[in-house]
C-alpha cells in the first residue's frame, strides 16, 4: 500500500504542472470562491422543529458575577445584613470556601432600579443594560451542579463536568453545519478586565470532544494578528501557497480514498479554511470600515482586545455566518473588594451588550440570533469576609443571567429566588434545561440529538431529564 501511494505521489507531482494549480491558485485572487470549500453541512438534514434561531452569540462573564447586585434585588437580604445567616438554609449544603466558617449575610452592595416599560428591577451599575431591558429575557432561577471555576465552565460548555465533552458551539455546528465557508463555524474571543488576575479559561473549554475535530472552536485574538501564522512566509506568494494547499489536500483525498478517516476529511476542510481566512480574516478585523456612530455606540477603542471591541467584531461575525460566536470577559471572581471591582467590570460590558442587541436589531438580525448572558455559577448572599473589603463566595443553587432575540419573549423576569436570594425556588432551571432551550430554538430536538460515544448516545442536554423552558418562549 506505502508503495501504491508513493508512485501515485510522484505520479501526482509528475503532472502537477499539467493540471495548472498556479492558475487555480492565480484565479483564487480573483475570485476568492473558486479555492473555497462549500459551506460545511451539519449532520441533521432536515430540521425537525421550526428554527428561530439562525446563530448564537454567546457572552461568559468568567468568574462569576454576583447576581445579587446586579439582577436580582432581595429587600430581605438588605435587611439582614450583618446578621447571622439562617443555619435551616445552609445546614448540609456544598459551599466553596465559606465551608465550616461562620455565615454573616450580606446584604446589596449597589442601588437597584426599575427599568423599560416593563419595570424590571436591574443593578444601578447596569444602566446601558437597563435600557433595552424589554428586549431581554431575564432568568433569575438559573442553577447550576458545580462549585469551583473549571468544572463549572465545563458543566456550562458542554453539560457534564467530567473534561473532554463536545461544547455547545460544537454540537451546534455539527448539527447545524455553518453557513461561511471562508470563516470557522465557532469562533472564541477573550478579554479580560483591568483588574486583579484572573482565573484562567482553558482551550478545551471549546473543544470539539468526542466529535470530529473540525468542529472545534477556533480562538480569535482581537489585537495584534487575529490568528498565529496568518500570514504567508517571506518569499511565498498566495499563487504558490494556494498551488500547496491544492497539492497537499489532492494528497490527503487520496489517503481517504484508501482508508476513509473522519480526521483526514477535517485536514482537508482545515487546509482549504486557512487558506480563506489569509483574506477573510483581514477584512473581518479591519474595523476602520465602521461608521463613527458604531463605533461610539458600542464605546470601543478599535482594536484594543476589549470585550467591547470583540461585541462589534461578534456583530460583524454574525453577519458573515458564523453559526456560533463566544466572547469571555474574565475577572468577575469577587471573593473581596467587590464594592471596588464589581463596577470596573460592569463598566466594560454594559455599554457594548445594550449595543450589540441595538445593533443586531438595526441590521435584522436579531430577531434570528440568539444572546445568551452568563458566568458559570452565582455567589452567596453571605459574606466572604466579615472584615476589610467584603466579597462572596461561589454559589451554585442561584444564578442570574438573561437570553434575548430568537423567540425568547421580551422584557420578561422569569423565576425567582428565596427571600435572602440563596436557592431558586420559582421557575428553577438548569444547565441541562438551557441547553434543551438554545437547541429548540435552533430547530434541533435535544432529546433525539445525540452522538455514539463509548456504547452510550451522549447528549449535550443530558440524560436526566432536561425540559424546554417553554414559559420563556413566545
Amino acid at each position: 500500500m506505502r508503495q501504491a501511494l508513493a508512485l501515485n505521489r510522484r505520479s501526482f507531482f509528475g503532472k502537477s504542472a499539467a493540471t495548472g494549480l498556479s492558475t487555480i491558485a492565480l484565479a483564487s485572487l480573483l475570485e476568492p470562491s473558486l479555492l473555497n470549500a462549500a459551506p460545511q453541512k451539519g449532520v441533521l438534514a432536515e430540521l425537525p422543529l421550526p428554527q428561530r434561531a439562525k446563530r448564537v452569540i454567546w457572552l461568559t462573564m468568567a468568574g462569576g458575577p454576583s447576581h445579587l447586585e446586579l439582577y436580582d434585588y432581595r429587600p430581605k437580604l438588605a435587611e439582614m445584613d450583618g446578621r447571622p445567616m439562617p443555619e435551616s438554609l445552609t445546614r448540609g449544603q456544598q459551599l466553596a470556601q465559606l465551608q465550616g466558617q461562620k455565615l454573616v449575610c450580606l446584604g446589596p452592595q449597589f442601588k437597584f432600579k426599575k427599568y423599560g416599560q416593563s419595570g424590571i428591577e436591574i443593578g444601578t451599575l447596569l444602566p446601558h443594560i437597563g435600557s433595552v431591558i424589554d428586549d431581554i429575557c431575564l432568568v433569575r432561577s438559573m442553577t447550576t451542579d458545580a462549585i469551583n471555576h473549571d468544572p463549572a465552565h465545563t458543566f456550562m460548555n458542554t453539560g457534564s463536568q467530567i473534561s473532554g465533552r463536545p461544547s455547545m458551539g460544537s454540537w451546534i455546528t455539527y448539527g447545524l453545519g455553518s453557513e461561511t465557508a471562508d470563516l470557522p463555524g465557532f469562533i472564541v474571543m477573550v478579554s479580560t478586565g483591568k483588574g486583579r488576575s484572573p482565573q484562567p479559561i482553558a482551550m478545551r473549554q471549546w473543544s470539539s470532544g468526542f466529535l470530529p475535530s473540525r468542529f472545534q472552536g477556533v480562538q480569535m485574538r482581537s489585537r495584534g494578528e487575529a490568528v498565529h501564522y496568518l500570514s504567508n512566509p517571506p518569499g511565498v506568494s498566495r499563487e504558490q501557497q494556494g498551488a500547496a494547499v491544492e497539492a497537499i489536500n489532492d494528497l490527503n483525498r487520496l489517503l481517504n480514498s484508501v482508508d476513509p478517516d473522519p480526521e483526514i476529511e477535517t485536514r482537508i476542510a482545515q487546509y482549504e479554511m486557512a487558506f480563506q481566512m489569509q483574506v477573510s480574516v483581514p477584512e473581518l478585523m479591519d474595523l476602520s470600515t465602521e461608521d463613527e456612530k458604531t463605533i461610539s455606540m458600542y464605546g470601543c477603542q478599535l482594536g484594543d482586545g476589549s470585550f467591547a471591541n470583540n461585541c462589534l467584531l461578534a456583530r460583524r461575525l454574525a453577519e458573515r455566518g458564523v453559526r456560533f460566536i463566544q466572547l469571555y470577559h474574565r475577572d468577575w471572581d469577587h471573593h473581596s473588594l467587590l464594592r471596588e471591582e464589581l463596577p470596573l467590570r460592569a463598566r466594560e460590558v454594559d455599554q457594548a451588550c445594550a449595543a450589540l442587541i441595538r445593533d443586531l436589531k438595526q441590521r435584522g438580525l436579531f430577531d434570528d440570533t440568539l444572546i445568551v448572558w452568563s458566568g458559570e455559577f452565582g455567589r452567596t448572599p453571605m459574606s466572604q469576609s466579615n472584615k476589610g473589603p467584603v466579597g462572596r463566595d461561589h454559589h451554585n443553587k442561584s444564578m442570574s443571567m438573561w437570553l434575548a432575540g430568537a423567540g425568547l419573549r421580551r422584557g420578561m423576569a422569569y423565576g425567582a429566588t428565596d427571600d435572602l436570594g440563596y436557592a431558586a425556588v420559582e421557575n428553577i432551571a438548569t444547565v441541562h434545561d438551557l441547553h434543551a432551550t438554545m437547541l429548540h430554538q435552533m430547530g434541533i430536538q435535544h432529546n433525539a440529538f445525540s452522538f455514539k460515544f463509548q456504547g452510550l448516545d451522549a447528549r449535550l442536554s443530558g440524560v436526566e431529564g432536561a425540559r424546554v423552558l417553554t414559559g420563556i418562549l413566545k
